[in-house]
């Protein structure tokens, strides 16, 4: 079963069409973690468009001879070759420079795909491969109609494999491939308003866990069964992840593991992160941040928003699925691998309803972003949904809609985000207005005021302009 993405299919089939029209080839590196959906979304593509495809997948530690011999195989039982009698027994001693000079000479007149998959492993395997691979996508590659899709779950090798310093800038069109949005998560699982937002948040959006996902089954019953199987990918998704980008139980892993235990600051997290030496010295913490950030995205760095600039910043882990396992199912699965599946079962129940009011916040954020772009709030302009807070964190404001981030030239709307079984009431409302006077750039006058809430609002009517609940956050993804 194939969901969504509908976008990226209609960006792609796009390239297809030029191709098509012009007679010469355009490349594509696809990049996005583990589990995103990135090869199926890739062989969906081969599949809907009817063209002669090949499809090869690296394989990690490989040697160029092996993966060259792999290569080789998988061309001559594609449908790519006008006449596969005539290609070589064994590749070609030159190793993938001759490799791909042989991929460019059987290609046929008519438009094709080529797949590379987990391109970062053949750029192990040979520190000359993003250079070969320019040298022959210049000289005859480009000069076919082929469509050259690379794809790979290493984002900052993917990243560095069309910087501009590389030999393949300028020749790739970039796509970032993130999780199913909200409304392909509630489709995948046949579930609406809170229950599908409570899947999203546990399975992060991500295919690989929502196709397992039973059609109409509530977060509940769907975790009590989960809980009877160690081998279940809602805790072996998040766990090779893990294992995959952070294999050494170093500093940058215990930073990763402390901001999934919910330590968010700066200084909490230098603390907590420590080992028997102490604190971790900013000048380490630092450039390791930024990796975390920048490069690996494995972080998300959250800035107050307002009309001026404010510290401090708030880590968090970017994947909801994994920042779920670090704080909750990792313990859950320990439990369940001893043959002790209720109470497992049972940890995650005493710690889900705190766990999901902080993560949710980032969703609701987006999804007031899309529904700006949408049309579907009254502030069109409020590109940027964030949150303020002080260095005290008394106030802290869940929701500010902007014009950008994370310094604003004007606010929007401020709101509160109550993620509870208790209604919003006007005790919630005059915490809302007395912490919204604080953020910088509010004015009572032209300011919105706006509410989201899981179990409705005892309000009187037009104290507030917008009233939010499950089923609109859905909404706003449905197009």
């Amino acid at each position: 079963m194939f969901i969504g993405r509908r976008t990226e299919l209609s960006l792609l089939t796009k390239r297809i069409d030029h191709i098509k029209r012009a007679g010469t080839g355009l490349s594509v590196a696809i990049r996005g973690r583990r589990q995103v959906g990135k090869s199926r979304l890739v062989q969906e593509l081969c599949d809907r468009s009817g063209l002669p495809y090949l499809y090869y997948t690296a394989v990690k530690g490989a040697s160029v001879t092996e993966s060259t011999t792999q290569f080789l195989t998988d061309l001559t039982e594609s449908a790519l070759p006008n006449d596969p009698a005539l290609l070589p027994g064994t590749p070609p001693a030159g190793g993938w420079g001759d490799m791909l000079r042989l991929l460019a000479g059987t290609l046929p007149d008519q438009p094709c795909i080529v797949v590379l998959d987990e391109v970062p492993w053949l750029t192990e395997q040979d520190d000359t491969f993003d250079g070969q691979l320019q040298v022959v996508w210049d000289r005859l590659l480009s000069l076919r109609p082929v469509l050259l899709l690379l794809l790979g779950s290493d984002l900052h090798m993917m990243q560095r494999l069309t910087a501009y310093d590389r030999p393949f800038y300028g020749r790739a069109d970039n796509l970032v491939l993130g999780p199913l949005n909200l409304a392909e998560t509630a489709t995948a699982t046949g579930l609406t308003g809170s229950d599908a937002i409570d899947a999203h948040l546990i399975t992060g959006g991500l295919p690989g866990i929502l196709l397992r996902w039973p059609s109409g089954t509530g977060a509940d019953d769907y975790l009590r069964d989960e809980c009877t199987d160690p081998a279940s990918p809602l805790f072996t998704v998040p766990e090779q992840s893990l294992a995959s980008e952070f294999p050494n139980p170093d500093t940058a892993r215990r930073v990763l593991e402390t901001i999934g235990g919910d330590a968010r600051t700066f200084a909490n997290i230098a603390s907590t992160a420590g080992s028997r030496d102490g604190t971790i010295p900013s000048g380490t913490l630092s450039p390791l941040m930024r990796q975390l950030t920048d490069d690996k995205q494995a972080l998300t760095a959250d800035q107050p928003l307002s009309t001026k600039s404010g510290k401090p910043a708030l880590y968090r882990v970017a994947d909801s699925n994994l920042r779920l396992y670090l704080a909750i199912l990792r313990d859950v699965h320990n439990l369940t691998q001893r043959g002790r599946p209720d109470a497992g079962y049972t940890l995650f129940q005493n710690r889900w309803t705190s766990w999901r009011g902080r993560a949710v916040e980032p969703l609701i954020r987006t999804s007031l972003e899309q529904a700006a772009i949408n049309g579907s709030l009254p502030w069109p302009e409020a590109h940027a949904v964030g949150g303020w807070w002080n260095r005290q964190f008394n106030p802290e404001i869940d929701l500010v809609g902007a014009d950008r981030t994370p310094v604003a030239a004007h606010i929007y709307f401020c709101g509160s985000l109550k993620w509870l079984g208790t209604a919003f009431d006007t005790r919630d409302l005059h915490t809302l207005q007395e912490g919204a006077r604080q953020i910088p750039g509010f004015d009572a006058s032209h300011t919105g005021l706006i509410v989201v809430t899981r179990s409705g609002a005892a309000l009187p009517t037009d104290v507030v302009d917008v009233i939010w609940g499950p089923d609109d956050v859905v909404g706003a993804w449905r197009t």
